[in-house]
């Protein structure tokens, strides 16, 4: 119990220790971002957790993490959301892992005569890099801003996908792209946005954003999809948690469609469901086995 009930040695900016934070309260916060968001959070990362969550301490005059959990748990205030927010790895970059793009091309050319419009769904879409590479990719690919495809990205994180919705972006961020992309699709600022940049209107028109946690009982998306982008989300999840995912992802493919994943994932424990078909692309094993949207 005396290890249990010990304060870390976390210490603010300032260098003082600021609110009271132990080993139970993190056990605590480890549970509840698992119920929520299902990460699983290493049991290393109390430093991690002190830091990010500390803001919020500040912000609602908490002197205890206890409290604050409390707080939370209580869904008082609209916290968990900010609980959530505070606590999810936001990393992400435009073309990331730019072997998918080429792979996502050929697919939509061979589907495009037996349907249209194409869809692709973004689900852990983050502050809109993702699925901003996506519909660049589609205009490229169509040779026009009104291409016959629709492009749906979600994410947990309400904070991440208003900075999405904005699509303004620190000028580094777009650094790697071409200078012919970003004269096609970003608007360089001026004046107090100086050194940032703006996604065009006609290429935000592309993506529909929205809130959703994979791990809802009910998803607020009820079509099938031709490509679902799924990448480096995967990662913080237990396999358990992956393989129910990866299930309710089955009936929202088309039976030709695809799921991209992130390179450091393998989903070889759900070879029921999915089945590897090129790098870090996965198709639905059996088709015809897919289940009903509602399951």
């Amino acid at each position: 119990m005396g290890m249990i009930n010990r304060i870390f040695s976390v210490e603010s900016a300032a260098g003082l220790h600021q609110f009271r934070y132990t080993a139970a309260d993190f056990e605590r916060i480890r549970g509840l971002i698992y119920r929520c968001a299902g990460i699983s959070l290493n049991p290393h990362k109390q430093h991690m957790v002190y830091s990010r969550l500390a803001r919020r301490l500040r912000a609602k005059g908490i002197a205890s993490f206890a409290a604050y959990i409390d707080l939370v748990e209580r869904e008082e205030e609209g916290e968990r959301e900010e609980f959530i927010n505070a606590l999810t790895t936001n990393l992400t970059a435009f073309f990331r892992e730019p072997h998918h793009f080429p792979i996502l091309v050929r697919h939509l050319e061979e589907l495009l005569p037996f349907r249209r419009p194409l869809t692709i769904w973004s689900s852990a879409a983050s502050s809109g890099e993702e699925p901003y590479s996506l519909a660049m990719t589609v205009v490229e690919q169509f040779g026009s801003f009104t291409p016959p495809v629709r492009i749906y990205a979600t994410d947990i994180d309400t904070g991440a996908l208003e900075r999405a919705r904005r699509g303004i972006y620190p000028a580094e961020r777009v650094k790697e792209l071409s200078p012919a992309r970003m004269k096609r699709f970003f608007l360089r600022g001026e004046g107090k946005n100086a050194g940032c940049v703006r996604v065009k209107p006609e290429l935000q028109r592309l993506v529909t954003f929205g809130r959703l946690n994979l791990l809802e009982a009910r998803w607020p998306i009820t079509e099938r999809f031709d490509a679902i982008f799924c990448r480096n989300v995967m990662i913080y999840f237990d396999k358990e948690t992956q393989y129910q995912v990866l299930k309710r992802f089955l009936p929202r493919l088309q039976p030709e469609g695809l799921l991209f994943a992130g390179h450091s994932e393998s989903f070889h424990h759900a070879g029921d469901l999915f089945r590897l078909c090129g790098k870090t692309v996965y198709a639905p094993v059996s088709p015809r086995g897919t289940p009903s949207i509602g399951d």
